[in-house]
């Protein structure tokens, strides 16, 4: 049966994702939609099991993966600064706006600083597979974009541990967390810089099939899951793994492999598979906070970290076209949120109420970007 699964996803993700293109939109939204179609909430074909759920995780690994190896080192450094901007602008603005938005529902103090995390958390792996549509992954406007998700995870974990130990539900000290996080990146850069040159050239020289793919495959999954254990997120992981093969003379023998691997399964699996696992139950009942909240995520990301862009010194399209890149919550807010759940941050109903609001934004997000990075090049054509 789950062979099946797996063929009807792929077709039905690579139909609706080539429908998707024809109607001037990324094809990610189309496979987005197919799978809410395919999934329990509409027909019923496919339900949501541990099984797919490996292998969307793994496809979101390889897709980030993919997008460190198209990174350009140099372009990430000079984006630093717009990085920051971006970035803190994208949690400042939802983290307010959220908790007073919270208070307004009734919600105490400490659900509502709760509710103001989960919208300052952000998700690039949607944005990724659009930027690369629109061949805007190695712009400076596609680097600033994966910069800022770096560092929207990273403070948006830390204020997490921050609020959690003071609502007694944090097992680990902020102190430490902090520490772990540190840990984790001086080591990835270390073993990018020392390691990782030195495992590539040594495994590859085996008397086996396909070594280099093997080998690069290896680095990958251990960073996801070392970012993962010290409490990063592992998508970071994998983007860091991807810079750092990125700087072997294997990258393009690395990425035209693992391309192809991604994009005939497991890519498809994982945008397919946001649709199939949502849950709609009860929707009509939160309609109107649904709604709310939409607009608000929408809304404070757009702002926020458009507006970080702008003081950056990008124009405004491009600004408009990078806070938009930032809207979807993805997976990195459904943790988020499942944390306060487990911890009685936020109730039952507000949870599914995230849930909705987080699908919502995963939607709109490809067509914002559509949008405002079509405006940007054509008023570059223009200008030109």
């Amino acid at each position: 049966m789950f062979i099946l699964q797996l063929a009807l996803i792929i077709i039905a993700a690579k139909l609706a994702g080539s429908l998707s293109v024809k109607f001037g939109q990324p094809s990610v939204l189309g496979e987005i939609i197919v799978g809410i179609l395919l999934g329990p909430s509409v027909f019923g074909l496919i339900s949501a099991s541990d099984t797919l759920s490996a292998f969307s995780t793994i496809g979101v690994i390889l897709l980030m993966f993919i997008a460190g190896l198209e990174t350009d080192l140099d372009e990430f450094k000079r984006s630093g600064k717009s990085s920051t901007f971006v970035g803190f602008g994208g949690i400042i603005v939802p983290l307010f706006l959220g908790y007073f938005t919270g208070l307004m529902m009734d919600l105490t103090n400490l659900q509502s600083w709760f509710l103001g995390i989960v919208l300052s958390a952000t998700s690039v792996s949607i944005s990724v597979q659009a930027l690369k549509e629109m061949n805007q992954l190695k712009t400076s406007e596609g680097t600033t974009i994966l910069g800022a998700a770096v560092i929207d995870d990273v403070v948006v974990m830390i204020v997490l541990a921050f609020l959690m130990s003071f609502a007694g539900g944090g097992d680990v000290a902020l102190t430490t967390l902090v520490l772990k996080k540190v840990l984790f990146f001086t080591a990835a850069i270390w073993a990018a810089w020392k390691v990782v040159p030195w495992f590539m050239k040594r495994f590859t020289h085996l008397p086996i099939s396909e070594s280099v793919i093997s080998a690069a495959l290896i680095i990958c999954f251990l960073y996801a899951y070392a970012a993962e254990y010290t409490g990063v997120a592992t998508i970071i992981g994998a983007y860091i793994a991807g810079i750092a093969i990125g700087l072997t003379k294997f990258k393009h023998e690395v990425f035209e492999k693992v391309e192809t691997i991604s994009y005939s399964i497991f890519v498809p699996i994982f945008f397919a598979y946001i649709g199939i696992s949502a849950e709609f139950t009860g929707i009509i009942d939160n309609l109107v906070p649904i709604i709310l909240l939409s607009i608000l995520a929408i809304f404070t990301k757009f702002v926020g970290s458009g507006a970080g862009a702008k003081l950056a010194g990008f124009g405004w399209n491009s600004s408009m076209g990078i806070g938009s890149a930032m809207v979807s919550r993805g997976e990195v807010a459904l943790i988020v949120a499942s944390m306060g759940l487990g911890s009685n941050l936020i109730p039952q109903e507000l949870f599914a109420t995230i849930i909705v609001v987080v699908i919502v934004t995963t939607i709109v997000t490809p067509p914002m970007m559509k949008c405002f990075f079509n405006s940007n090049m054509q008023t570059q054509k223009k200008a030109s």
